[in-house]
């Protein structure tokens, strides 16, 4: 086999193995600018959304109902805690390890709606080392209205655990059943407190994760120049093999 068909052969299989390559990283590229779309006209939403002024609970419930989105739409409500009852979703804040609280909140029509009134660090999970913040009485709060997630978010996330009130996703079927609460008796959907202080300083509240990750554009940098290169790789070794021939 000549030097010239030993190089036609082998740019062959080049351009076999390239052209797949190549396609594969214009495609993430591609994903990861419509991602991108995505993602700012989700944080642009959200952040329209929580600007807006609080309703009372019974229209979240409404708009719930109807299959609409209320995920951090701003809402006031009344009720009574049942702290008894309050739930531990273990979690992180500001870099300490704690719990979030969610506290049943028995409103006036006698169905309950969990509020997660904030953090508490992880030596404070006790109701007793904090009895400053277990309001009682009859109040009156404001927040954003969540969505929970209807399973486990992940493989990865552990099980809870509701013989220990410790939960890794909220689940609030597990935690009305595990709080005695009947499920027909409490909202599908939970509410995050605002940073209003509670007495003693604990839980903090306004605990809400609204700065959402946006790396997409770094990602489509990313794969878009490595197809770039993968093209100049491609040219400089055609342009360098006709040279040779021509030689």
């Amino acid at each position: 086999m000549t030097m010239h068909h030993s190089r036609r052969r082998g740019n062959l299989l080049l351009l076999v193995f390239s052209i797949p390559v190549l396609v594969l990283l214009l495609v993430l590229g591609t994903w990861q600018v419509k991602r991108l779309q995505w993602k700012e006209a989700l944080i642009a939403r959200i952040e329209e959304r929580i600007a807006q002024e609080p309703v009372p609970l019974e229209e979240v419930s409404r708009l719930y109902s109807q299959g609409a989105d209320i995920d951090y739409r701003p809402v006031r409500l009344a009720g009574s805690f049942r702290h008894d009852a309050e739930r531990h979703y273990l979690a992180t804040w500001h870099g300490q390890s704690g719990f979030f609280v969610h506290t049943p909140l028995r409103l006036t029509d006698g169905r309950y709606i969990f509020v997660n009134r904030g953090f508490v660090p992880y030596d404070r999970k006790d109701p007793a080392t904090r009895p400053e913040g277990q309001r009682a009485g009859q109040i009156e709060l404001g927040g954003l209205a969540r969505t929970a997630p209807q399973e486990k978010p992940s493989f990865i996330v552990p099980d809870n655990d509701p013989a220990k009130n410790i939960f890794y996703w909220k689940d609030l079927d597990a935690m009305a059943s595990s709080a005695g609460l009947a499920e027909t008796e409490v909202y599908p959907f939970y509410v995050d407190a605002d940073d209003s202080p509670n007495p003693g300083g604990l839980p903090v509240g306004g605990v809400t994760r609204i700065d959402l990750p946006n790396n997409h554009l770094q990602y489509a940098v990313t794969w878009y120049g490595l197809a770039f290169a993968l093209v100049c790789v491609l040219v400089y070794w055609f342009v360098r093999g006709q040279r040779d021939d021509e030689a």
